[in-house]
């Protein structure tokens, strides 16, 4: 612990203290410098207040403001009774595309993977059929996928599509292949709008288990119909994002206040 604390207070650059950028967003950006480096990696902990204001020499106040700087910008997390520790911002969920997570891992310069927890053919239940506009026990193909990020868990994603729409795509191997790739590219689906209900909700114990973080922790959940421009529903999904990794964004437009 004390070797992290020293990472964050070694090679330490002057501070100008002459010039016009303020001493704690200097300190706030070395901090940030070695963070981005690698120097500093998530879970490590940062110095005190205290080891900053004398290290920098600075007062405490000036530290404060640099680590809530950290904080507010999602690059710092406190513990009570533990300290500062690094974290990584979260992913900015845009509720206003619709995105899946494969390429949206990809445009953010990270590596999507999925763990293929379940793909079966199950009879459509009444509310999922009527969901679907299918008839009440339509073949439908299942789909429970734990999704990835360089390596870390940050989705757990449960789909169902009506077979009847998509023969032969139970065959596909969604362990490697991205669904709305597949039904975009071999299908010609061109999706028109989803309907999503966002809530924010406890972890339950396998989901906790699955997605690495604790028990009951909170997780993003998001429930979506998929509706092609024909206006035929072909997904009926739900994912539960960490809620430490992910955030709702939503942009309204000005027209709708008044």
């Amino acid at each position: 612990m004390a070797r992290t604390q020293d990472r964050a207070t070694s090679s330490l650059q002057p501070l100008d203290k002459n010039g016009f950028i303020p001493l704690y967003y200097q300190i706030q950006r070395a901090l940030l410098e070695k963070i981005q480096s690698g120097e500093l990696a998530e879970g490590d902990l940062l110095a005190s207040e205290e080891e900053l204001a004398r290290s920098y020499q600075v007062s405490r106040m000036t530290a404060r403001q640099a680590l809530h700087g950290l904080k507010s910008r999602g690059y710092a997390l406190s513990q009570k009774g533990r300290g500062t520790f690094v974290t990584k911002p979260k992913i900015e969920k845009n509720m206003m595309h619709l995105r899946g997570f494969t390429e949206d891992i990809k445009q953010r310069g990270m590596q999507p993977s999925s763990q293929l927890l379940e793909q079966s053919i199950i009879p459509a239940e009444e509310e999922l059929a009527e969901s679907l506009k299918i008839a009440p026990n339509a073949l439908v193909m299942k789909l429970r996928r734990l999704r990835l990020a360089d390596g870390i868990p940050m989705a757990l994603e449960r789909s169902y599509v009506p077979l009847t729409l998509f023969p032969g795509l139970e065959q596909i191997n969604f362990a490697k292949q991205s669904l709305y790739q597949v039904l975009r590219e071999s299908y010609g689906v061109k999706v028109a709008w989803a309907d999503e209900i966002i809530e924010a909700l406890p972890a339950t114990g396998e989901e906790s288990e699955l997605l690495t973080i604790p028990k009951r922790a909170s997780v993003l959940s998001i429930s979506r119909t998929l509706t092609t421009k024909e206006q035929v529903p072909i997904e009926v999904a739900c994912t539960r994002y960490r809620g430490d990794r992910y955030r709702a964004l939503i942009r309204v437009p000005t027209t709708t206040i008044e």
